[in-house]
């Protein structure tokens, strides 16, 4: 396993990190989930990303009980606050996140987080007001450092505005994949011009780039695409034509001599803004492919050839 800083922290991270949205505490069973928790440590990954409102609790619930068994220095934990959390208790008020915090802290079975994420910007909080209560966080040695998730360029500027008078962002964490390729206008350039790293969600979109998937067959019983605790948000990529192209790059990462899920985070890791990719997993053996992408040099010529197949899918059609 290879290291990446994470932004202008002191934090070096695994270029394959695991994340728990839609399987840990919500989709698969609790031993499964520690299972693969384990196999991770085997496997040298040392960063762990989830959130209060994965299973409204469940997935740090379960992610704590997994890790409790290991120490606390190898590991790097990251949570994430704004989503809704039941009576009321959603966004990035001071009130939120000292009390969000508090009570991923107490699932989580640990007295701090090493990245504290703005799941998503708060438009009904003023900036200065969510900023200066994350800068108590780091303060009180609850948070060691602070990251957001699908922040818009304007909001980045904004924030980085207030600096230094409140605690700087180290990490970004959107979507990217070689079928998603939004954060490379802007977000990407900013983040790396600014001391801020990309933590990727979702780089083999959904699953999709694994390659299991057939255009006119149904989705493997074992798959996210067939698991109802686990399918609410794949429907766009299981378009015909998009697995039709995903099926063109299968010789690409063949003449590559790996297989197509680890072409696809080699994909991402060879940007060098990109810390981490995180991957979800429902089975530890799944993990251990995804973290024999790390440190892999794929020719440049193929993921060009990759990019061009990518970039000829046709848009949905609007209704």
């Amino acid at each position: 396993m290879k290291y990446r800083q994470l932004g202008s922290s002191d934090l070096n991270v695994s270029e394959i990190s695991l994340g728990t949205w839609l399987t840990t505490g919500v989709g698969i069973e609790k031993q499964t989930a520690i299972d693969i928790v384990d196999k991770a440590f085997d496997l040298e990954i040392n960063f762990f990303d989830t959130a209060n409102v994965y299973g409204r609790g469940a997935s740090e619930t379960v992610l704590g009980e997994a890790l409790r068994p290991h120490p606390r220095d190898s590991y790097i934990l990251a949570t994430k606050l704004w989503g809704d959390m039941g009576g009321g208790n959603q966004g990035l008020s001071r009130e939120q996140i000292e009390k969000q915090l508090d009570d991923s802290l107490a699932r989580l079975q640990t007295d701090h987080v090493d990245l504290y994420q703005c799941h998503r910007y708060d438009p009904d909080t003023p900036l200065e007001e969510t900023m200066a209560a994350l800068t108590a966080a780091v303060k009180s040695g609850k948070v060691r450092y602070l990251g957001f998730s699908e922040w818009s360029p304007r909001n980045i500027r904004d924030a980085l505005d207030l600096v230094p008078e409140v605690e700087k962002f180290v990490s970004s964490q959107p979507q990217y994949s070689i079928l998603w390729r939004r954060p490379e206008k802007e977000v990407i350039p900013l983040s790396a011009a600014n001391g801020i790293s990309q933590i990727v969600w979702s780089p083999l979109a959904q699953g999709v780039l694994t390659g299991k998937y057939d255009a006119d067959a149904p989705p493997p019983p074992d798959s996210r695409a067939a698991n109802d605790e686990m399918n609410s948000f794949i429907d766009g990529w299981l378009r015909p034509e998009v697995i039709r192209a995903v099926d063109r790059m299968k010789p690409l990462a063949d003449e590559a001599g790996v297989s197509l899920t680890q072409f696809a985070l080699a994909w991402v890791l060879r940007q060098p803004n990109v810390a981490s990719a995180i991957v979800g997993a429902s089975r530890p053996d799944q993990l251990e492919e995804n973290a024999g992408a790390s440190g892999l040099e794929i020719d440049p010529a193929l993921f060009e050839k990759a990019e061009e197949i990518a970039a000829g899918i046709p848009r949905p059609e609007r209704s």
